[in-house]
């Protein structure tokens, strides 16, 4: 096997043999991933100082939220999160009784080591120097531990910014799930990963295939919707093109959020991804949105029932479709076993 396009690079398209052929038994499902993080102002410059952990409230709400509606979160949390007595007290009464479970999500700007220049550039930890991501990863990794007693087995990078080495760094921590591939995204101009051609289906990576990737889901929807991502690529292109298509329900990418998005698109990207066969359907958001004020999308107590009022809609369409929330145990229960791929390599 060709190492240079088969070595399980999360930057790379997966080898056809890696996709993962879930348990029938399964069937399509949802999931939900929030990326629990410190509130900061996403206007300013990235900083190691002037953040807070003070969402507890509203993420108390919302988790109540989700369990009366039988969704049980996966909690991708950061190390302010993590480091703060009450936040993570909190979460693990959710993790001792059950309805939720804790990943990690690594913000290289307020994750020890502090050992790299604050930068754009540096806020994906994926493209930091290998020893540097190594140290924040086992960081973070340890302190899930010490404050909830078992390592994370799930992760999300900040900003989607895994790089050439996450992959087999994340296989060594002991990973056996990551969340960070953003499909039909493109971050390079920001210094950022490229997810453009990447899948919406789980499949394996890792140079051992020892971990399971299950990318955001995002769909296109319009008349349109046949051209993918060749065609969103030459709209982009070809300036107030894209917008327009849009403003005319042609042609759109929609990503599976409350964040910005409006919950009738939501609805037809269900139905596109489910059109396409893609058997688990992966929502997110994150977490200082569940407290007003701190992020662009909950600004005010109306923003906040309106993103309640998005789930209510959006979890009515799934039961319609027949589409009930599955847990990670139950993701990767489904998930058949391999054994170590690529010997040669």
């Amino acid at each position: 096997m060709d190492r240079l396009f088969h070595d399980g690079n999360l930057l790379r398209a997966p080898a056809a043999e890696d996709r993962i052929a879930l348990d029938p038994a399964f069937g399509t499902r949802f999931m939900l991933f929030v990326d629990t993080e410190e509130e900061f102002d996403w206007d300013a410059p990235f900083s190691r100082t002037g953040h807070g952990v003070t969402a507890i409230d509203g993420m108390a709400r919302g988790q109540a939220y989700f369990a009366a509606a039988g969704v049980k979160p996966v909690y991708v949390t950061d190390y302010p999160v993590v480091d703060s007595d009450a936040a993570a007290d909190m979460m693990g009464r959710w993790l001792a009784d059950g309805t939720a479970d804790i990943g990690a999500h690594l913000h290289p700007w307020v994750n020890p080591p502090h050992v790299e220049d604050v930068t754009a550039a540096n806020s994906y930890v994926g493209f930091l120097p290998e020893a540097v991501e190594r140290a924040k990863l086992e960081v973070l990794c340890q302190r899930i531990a010490d404050r909830f007693g078992q390592r994370p087995m799930a992760y999300r990078a900040g900003r989607y910014g895994v790089g050439p080495n996450s992959a087999w760094l994340l296989e060594e921590a002991g990973f056996r799930l990551d969340s960070s591939v953003r499909s039909r995204f493109d971050y390079s101009a920001q210094h950022g990963p490229d997810f453009q051609g990447l899948p919406q289906h789980p499949y394996w990576t890792g140079p051992n295939r020892a971990l399971v990737e299950l990318p955001l889901s995002t769909a296109f929807v319009g008349l349109l919707r046949g051209g993918g991502e060749r065609l969103y690529r030459a709209a982009q292109g070809m300036g107030p093109m894209a917008g327009a298509l849009a403003r005319a329900r042609m042609f759109s990418r929609v990503p599976l959020t409350p964040e910005g998005i409006p919950a009738r698109e939501a609805v037809q990207a269900i139905d596109a991804l489910i059109e396409e066969g893609v058997r688990v359907l992966n929502f997110s958001f994150h977490s200082p949105t569940l407290t007003p004020g701190h992020t662009p999308y909950v600004r005010d107590e109306g923003d906040r029932t309106a993103f309640y009022r998005w789930w209510d809609v959006v979890l009515d369409h799934l039961a319609r479709r027949n589409i009930s929330a599955a847990t990670l145990d139950q993701l990767l229960s489904a998930v058949p076993m391999r054994g170590r791929a690529c010997q040669a390599a």
